[in-house]
């Protein structure tokens, strides 16, 4: 039989030697088991054991070397006395076991399991399948020598326990009779019935007559049963794996792995159930909230479908009555003034101020001592969010405030002669619409606004106008320019706007001047306001003159006196520092449009771009 030149493990064939040679000592850490040399080869400790410790292994032993004319590792075989294996396993591998000791050529007998030789003389070397040479070691009989046979036993029993991590306990084979004292020569039987099933069953037969069915009564299915515990494999390759996993950890903890084991699959399944619950509650959760995420938005834009400027201003006024600010002969006549104004389409006029243009162009020549030029637009009424506009008019607003500078300018005299009002707006938008204007900004409010508190923007001011012949531009301010995200570009380009018109023909403008342009419509996120002016400082810094439709009427009245104007003045001023807002745009007017010119510019708002800055 065969044995190790490093340990004198016993093997029962050839292949198992090659896999204990593998398994043991050439993946594992090479370690001396006469001294404590480790971390070298395979090889280099073969010729270590040899050199170094010759005295202690092969102090009662011969050896015959014989060349071959190929190179082949050093293969051991040593029978000793009495040294019986038994196993019970198929012809393929008896065949296997019993040629493990290959028939000598000088005396023709053959070495069988089971048998009990006594080598006396040093036999010649016996040949292997492929013509090469094996070096025979032949034990001799060592009766002679009790004590240094004891101790050698004593040696050899050490390696062996050092050499293999499981020795107690018997493996069966899960596909025959055969068992096995060590896990890697069963590791290896099992490897071998493994591929014999392979290369008898094909790639589509994957069973074998060693196949348990499955205890679920399924027909059909086949199941691997472990012959170390309760648990069935859906495949060879799955039996296998586990079936090192016993072989790894041994024997003595069969039990505890699988339960281990079974334990953990539940806990993973039970793991993944869980998993899923808990990613179906969030995006349920998820769905909930972008839906109520949604409707707020709908409402706070005013797409609730609650109701538009008259609801709003009933609700408010027959909340004033229920509060005692408003007696109900008031509530009725105001509610019958409103009827009539959204009838006829003309605003009421109720929260519009007038003279406010004129007031700030005196103001400027009473006390404008810090500031080197000053440019005004044109004459505009200041028209104020009312209590049925309010938290969403703005855009409303400010285009009332823009149609009032332009119904007093002669070239735009086909304009509407009065102000419409904000229901009006919606429905001027919505014919806007109709022509075929801005057919995006269409879909997104679903083609209506009238009876809704919709907000407006600078697209939809551009459209209304478009639809009127009147000529504009967009300009977008899309990121800040300067420090601390301020625009200063916008203050230059407005200046530049008003300035542009006022010094035609002049060498040297005069300090304040009040042009003959109108405001310019400026749009934000959440807000909208109308520039009617800028200021230059001595220093250079430009200061904006913006009219917020958020402040009330009787706030902007102070205008007009001139005690309270400084007042009402510093909160029109608006520096740079105060525009922080991440994008700006504003819509100018530059004159009117030909019927050529109003066709193109509806057909190319179908892609409505904005002029980028910077």
């Amino acid at each position: 039989m065969p044995v190790c030149d490093i340990c004198c493990e016993e093997l029962l064939s050839e292949a198992e030697m090659r896999t204990h040679i593998l398994l043991i000592h050439t993946e594992n850490v090479m370690t001396c088991p006469f001294c404590s040399l480790s971390g070298i080869s395979y090889d280099e400790l073969n010729f270590h054991i040899n050199t170094a410790h010759i005295e202690k292994d092969c102090q009662d032993t011969s050896a015959t070397v014989v060349d071959s004319g190929q190179k082949s590792s050093n293969d051991w075989i040593a029978q000793s006395p009495n040294s019986t294996r038994t196993s019970n396993v198929n012809a393929k591998n008896m065949d296997k076991v019993s040629q493990a000791s290959p028939q000598s050529p000088s005396t023709g007998t053959s070495l069988s399991q089971g048998t009990s030789t006594n080598l006396k003389s040093s036999p010649p070397a016996a040949a292997t399948a492929n013509g090469a040479v094996k070096l025979v070691r032949t034990t001799q009989n060592s009766s002679n020598n009790p004590s240094k046979e004891r101790e050698d036993g004593r040696r050899k029993s050490k390696q062996k326990r050092l050499s293999s991590p499981i020795k107690e306990g018997c493996f069966a084979c899960p596909m025959c009779s055969l068992v096995c004292k060590d896990c890697f020569i069963l590791q290896e039987h099992v490897e071998l019935h493994l591929q014999d099933q392979a290369e008898g069953a094909g790639p589509e037969v994957g069973t074998s007559t060693e196949v348990s069915s499955t205890s679920s009564g399924r027909s059909g299915v086949m199941r691997y049963e472990c012959p170390m515990c309760s648990r069935s494999c859906s495949s060879s390759s799955s039996l296998q794996e586990h079936v090192e996993l016993h072989l790894e950890y041994g024997s003595a903890s069969v039990t505890g792995m699988c339960i281990l084991i079974r334990h953990s699959s539940e806990d993973l399944t039970l793991a993944r159930k869980l998993q899923e619950e808990e990613q179906q509650k969030w995006r349920e959760a998820a769905t909930r909230r972008e839906a109520e995420d949604f409707k707020k938005l709908q409402k706070q834009f005013g797409l609730d479908n609650s109701g538009g400027y008259r609801k709003q201003m009933e609700r408010n006024m027959e909340r004033a009555v229920s509060r005692g600010q408003m007696v109900p002969a008031e509530f009725h006549r105001k509610k019958a003034e409103m009827l009539e104004s959204l009838a006829s389409g003309v605003d009421d006029g109720r929260s519009k101020t007038s003279g406010l243009m004129g007031a700030l162009y005196r103001y400027y020549q009473r006390d404008a001592s810090d500031c080197a030029h000053v440019w005004l637009c044109a004459e505009t009424g200041h028209y104020s969010s009312s209590e049925g506009d309010k938290g969403w008019g703005c855009g409303y607003r400010n285009f009332q405030m823009l149609l009032s500078s332009l119904h007093r300018m002669e070239q735009y005299k086909l304009l509407p002669v009065s102000v419409p009002s904000i229901p009006r707006v919606q429905a001027l938008i919505e014919e806007a619409w109709g022509q075929g204007a801005d057919p995006q900004g269409a879909s997104h409010f679903n083609h209506r606004l009238q009876g809704t508190r919709a907000w407006i923007g600078a697209t939809e001011i551009y459209a209304v106008l478009t639809s009127l012949s009147v000529k504009a531009k967009i300009m977008d301010f899309h990121k800040p320019t300067g420090p601390g995200d301020t625009h200063p570009r916008l203050s230059e380009w407005v200046k530049q706007y008003f300035s542009h018109s006022a010094s035609r023909g002049a060498r040297l403008p005069p300090k304040i001047v009040q042009t003959t342009l109108p405001p310019i419509y400026l749009q934000h996120q959440g807000h909208s306001r109308s520039i009617v002016g800028v200021e230059q400082k001595v220093n250079g810094n430009l200061c904006l003159l913006l009219f917020d439709p958020g402040c009330a009427p009787k706030e902007m009245r102070k205008m007009l006196s001139q005690d309270t104007a400084a007042t009402v003045v510093r909160r029109v001023r608006k520096f740079p520092g105060s525009l922080k807002h991440r994008q700006y745009q504003v819509v100018a007017v530059e004159g009117l449009l030909t019927p050529e010119e109003k066709q193109s510019r509806i057909l190319n708002s179908r892609t409505l771009c904005a002029e980028k800055i910077p």
